[in-house]
């Protein structure tokens, strides 16, 4: 099964171009307004309408009325709803959306309960206090190992070209969610972080002998 790959935390047409340059399956667009990497509805509908070939785009929400989020995912033809905050699973029965999920690794076990969603990816992210992903810290491994054996995982928290080999070998995930570790500073992509990133993880997931870099 072909790996999938996420550049999360888009804010530019530049960046955006590149990312597809590489191929990656899904951008990933910010609209939670208290993040460094937050985007507008109209940014995220100007670079997408600048793209000149299409993608799958996945705007990540914190906290958002279904309405608003089922708006912005038809303003600006997004593939997918990434749920990111405290949302009640309730809320979204029943959803045409294409949906993901994010969870936080805790200590007594993933939050919220997975299986409370009915959701097409699984965003496995750490869990750190006050804080909704974008922070740079790694995820539990072992656990998030223990999601992928169950159910379609994206691995995302504190992935960076140094660690990618490790974690792909560790968590077994169905794809990867990168942002913070490919950065020259928060929203705006380091290019040759991002090449070498994919790169890497390419290579591990097609078998090759990949080595940590210091």
């Amino acid at each position: 099964m072909k790996l999938e790959i996420k550049i999360c935390g888009i804010t530019n047409i530049e960046d955006a171009r590149s990312a597809l340059e590489l191929e990656v399956d899904y951008l990933g667009f910010i609209f939670y307004a208290k993040s460094p990497r937050a985007v507008t509805v109209e940014q995220v509908h100007r670079i997408m309408g600048e793209l000149d070939q299409p993608c799958r785009a996945v705007g990540v929400f914190v906290n958002s009325p279904r309405a608003d989020v089922e708006r912005v995912v038809q303003r600006c033809g997004l593939w997918a709803a990434q749920i990111h905050g405290d949302e009640d699973a309730a809320e979204f029965a029943g959803c045409s959306l294409r949906l993901w999920r994010a969870l936080k690794m805790l200590p007594t076990g993933a939050a919220p309960a997975p299986d409370a969603w009915a959701a097409e990816r699984y965003v496995v992210d750490a869990a750190v206090p006050g804080a909704y992903g974008g922070t740079g810290v790694t995820a539990d491994w072992e656990q998030a190992r223990e999601e992928a054996q169950q159910r379609p995982v994206i691995l995302a928290g504190g992935l960076k070209p140094s660690n990618v080999a490790a974690a792909l070998r560790a968590v077994a995930p169905r794809g990867l969610d990168v942002s913070s570790g490919i950065e020259l500073m928060p929203g705006i992509k380091d290019h040759a972080k991002m090449t070498n990133f994919v790169a890497r993880a390419r290579e591990v997931a097609a078998g090759g002998d990949v080595y940590e870099e210091e």
